[in-house]
């Protein structure tokens, strides 16, 4: 082989090197540290005309803990309160499950309490969220000390001084919880705006036939990794149909009501801290009263 034969191959082995170099610095220490900003307006007839322009906030699976820090929390509590929310919804996996008792290594409530949303801030259990051994909820006392209202199975209305008023409802986990469909969403009113947190977003496919508007959900990690031509490597028990994005839930009994579900990509990861072509996602939604002509 020529010299110069060699002096091309010793080129392309070491740009080959180079890129799988650069591939496994963006995977573990670029794209898990980077957080993308979501903004959606969901509009519906059904918006109350006083809850027109009301911001609400999503974020989700933070998944405290080994690979998420105190500073990054930080940040993250400081890019919502830049957003001035007037609703804030955290849709589960606050800790991750796999270190035992990480809401004892640190309290982290006085931080969480740093985020303000003068109609209320809202969450629901997530599967990370009962703990390493999966029999015990860990999350309640630091949310609730943060001043968020963790809802299990049931539904608060949040109220204008005009009277207006949207129901929001939270289902426990599917995973390892005892969520109550039946139960909580029967009473709910077909005439009105009715967002729906839970965790796990593939539930969508059969709490479809309930007047739900909007159905916010995390779990997914928007596939975690997510290659070309490929799509997601891993796909989570109840977060396989539905990655990532705003959907419409086929199969609603109410044609001009139709079921949204957002699924956010979440904050943190899991197993490995790794991400490709999933960015961590915080969610900006502008709730907009659609007339009733255009629906």
């Amino acid at each position: 082989m020529a010299y110069t034969d060699w002096v091309w191959l010793i080129g392309v082995a070491a740009a080959l090197i180079a890129f799988f170099l650069a591939g496994v610095i963006y995977v573990f220490f670029v794209e898990p540290f980077r957080l993308a900003l979501t903004r959606r307006e969901i509009a519906s007839a059904w918006l109350p005309a006083g809850f027109d322009g009301i911001k609400l906030v999503q974020f989700s699976d933070t998944h405290i803990g080994p690979d998420f820090s105190v500073k990054r929390l930080e940040r993250l509590i400081s890019v919502i309160a830049a957003e001035k929310p007037d609703i804030v919804a955290f849709t589960g996996d606050l800790f991750d499950a796999r270190k035992r008792n990480p809401e004892r290594d640190r309290d982290l409530s006085h931080l969480l309490s740093r985020i303000e949303a003068p109609l209320g801030k809202f969450a629901v259990y997530g599967n990370h969220d009962f703990g390493y051994e999966r029999n015990r909820r860990s999350t309640n006392p630091t949310l609730a000390h943060a001043g968020f209202e963790l809802l299990l199975n049931e539904t608060k209305k949040i109220r204008l001084q005009s009277g207006e008023q949207l129901s929001v409802t939270g289902l426990d986990d599917y995973v390892l919880g005892k969520p109550d469909p039946t139960r909580t969403l029967a009473k709910l009113r077909p005439d009105g705006f009715n967002l729906l947190l839970v965790h796990e977003p593939d539930v969508a496919s059969f709490l479809v036939r309930y007047p739900i508007d909007l159905q916010l959900s995390g779990h997914s990690h928007g596939g975690q990794v997510k290659l070309p031509f490929v799509g997601a490597l891993v796909r989570t028990q109840l977060g396989k149909r539905y990655l990532s994005g705003l959907h419409v839930v086929a199969g609603g009994r109410r044609p001009r009501k139709p079921y949204l579900l957002y699924v956010n990509r979440g904050i943190g990861t899991t197993r490995l801290r790794v991400r490709l072509g999933s960015v961590p996602e915080l969610c900006v939604f502008t709730l907009r009263r659609q007339i009733a002509q255009d629906v």
